[in-house]
């Protein structure tokens, strides 16, 4: 692992013309929010905005001038959509040719010569530990990769690829409302080999559906909120990062004041108890 990330990673599904719609102007803009406020590193994937997301934010940095040596870029490959690509079916492809393929593509679009981390966006049934590992080998060597890693793996398929090639990360779904990524064996495993994770969707369900669970968390949020005078957000992000394998949360938001607050979970202890108490309140019931 030679990348030094942020604390917290700007995800950016959402900028383009799959939800915000943002102009060049407006992602210039927020690229230099995200750096103005210490979150130098940005999570891309090929497929965001149906393929053209990357190429968006690309025009942007270009125009930022920023230089490139003070952020970080992610971005993921692997998952073929029918949106945006001549493919009949959604499916997986992880061939050599393709992943080095994908990677270049990536690079032109973003405008940039290379990726601080590249991750396999979803596993595969049909993978080849060792052409993946040929890729990356060949990727690394050339300078257009940094660090290798994957996301949603599980740990069996984790270590299949492993046992090829190092990985570094794996952006996996964790968050208050889903936690099963510190219960299933993945934290623990990737714990044991030097693998930090990365959570996609860290706010979880909380702010978006109305069920007994998030009835349940935003009672407590309300006391929690008062008791450490910090926004709710900021104390679902610093539950995560309280976790001892050192996840990194995805934060999608692209409101100003959001991002300004985003980093404040780092300062944020939350105290066990209180760790505890959210948690129990996911589950509606106590720890075993």
């Amino acid at each position: 692992m030679k990348t030094k990330l942020s604390p917290i990673i700007a995800g950016t599904m959402n900028w383009g013309i799959w939800d915000k719609k943002l102009n060049t102007s407006e992602m210039e803009h927020l690229i230099h929010l995200c750096i103005e406020n210490q979150i130098t590193t940005f999570d891309h994937a090929d497929i965001y905005g149906d393929y053209t997301t990357e190429a968006d934010f690309g025009k942007a940095f270009a125009k930022s001038k920023i230089d490139r040596k003070n952020f970080q870029l992610i971005s993921k490959c692997g998952i073929q959509h029918t949106n945006g690509r001549k493919n009949k079916i959604k499916h997986y492809e992880y061939s050599k040719e393709y992943i080095i393929w994908s990677v270049e593509n990536s690079l032109k679009n973003l405008e940039t010569d290379y990726l601080d981390v590249l991750l396999l966006h979803r596993p595969s049934p049909l993978m080849v530990a060792d052409e993946i590992a040929e890729a990356v080998a060949k990727l690394k060597a050339e300078g257009k990769i940094i660090d290798f890693g994957v996301s949603n793996f599980t740990p069996s398929q984790t270590e299949l690829i492993r046992q090829k090639t190092e990985i570094s990360y794996n952006q996996v779904q964790f968050s208050a409302t889903h936690h099963e990524a510190m219960l299933d064996g993945s934290f623990d495993y990737m714990q044991l080999h030097n693998i930090r994770p990365m959570s996609w969707n860290p706010l979880g369900t909380v702010f978006r559906e109305d069920i007994e669970q998030t009835r349940r968390l935003k009672k407590l949020l309300v006391q929690l909120v008062e008791k450490y005078r910090f926004g709710a957000d900021t104390i679902l992000l610093s539950w995560i990062l309280k976790h001892p394998a050192k996840v990194i949360p995805v934060a999608g938001t692209v409101n100003i004041a959001r991002i300004q607050a985003l980093m404040k979970a780092t300062e944020l202890q939350l105290e066990q108890e209180d760790w505890f108490a959210i948690w129990t309140e996911s589950m509606g019931n106590k720890v075993p």
